[in-house]
């Protein structure tokens, strides 16, 4: 009975661990948000106006994290994290893998409905606030 116990632990345990897992794929596209077609008036379909536009900067625990966006044709068509953490090199390398996939996910999602990286979550948090800055003076 003892073993039997054991056993059906062990299994709840397991399939605990398993549903906690949340695989990491890109925020899905709003609706909303779908690509302008010809002849637009600059203004996509998002309410994006064409520029170049930064965020504000936000303080995180291990530094400040601000985001510029580029619009063209009403899509978001670029973003850089001008400022991430850089105080020592852990904050560096933190910062230098999960940029990138901010990034992308940005790209992606069209917004800044992406996922926090595992690892760097206060970098992350300060990303998405920054890029939310951004596309808040990007919707004029």
């Amino acid at each position: 009975m003892r073993r039997q116990l054991l056993s059906v632990a062990a299994t709840a345990a397991g399939i605990c661990s398993l549903l906690a897992l949340k695989p990491h794929l890109p925020a899905a596209q709003p609706m909303s948000a779908a690509p302008t077609g010809p002849g637009s008036t600059g203004a996509g379909s998002g309410g994006l106006v064409s520029g170049t536009y930064t965020g504000d900067s936000v303080d995180t625990r291990y530094g400040p994290v601000q985001v510029r966006v580029t619009v063209s044709g009403g899509r978001l068509t670029g973003a850089v994290a001008v400022r991430t953490p850089s105080e020592n090199e852990r904050d560096r390398e933190i910062a230098g893998y999960a940029v990138p996939m901010l990034t992308s996910e940005t790209l992606t999602a069209q917004s800044a409905r992406i996922d926090t990286v595992s690892g760097a979550t206060y970098t992350s948090e300060g990303y998405i606030r920054s890029l939310q800055s951004a596309l808040d003076q990007a919707h004029g």
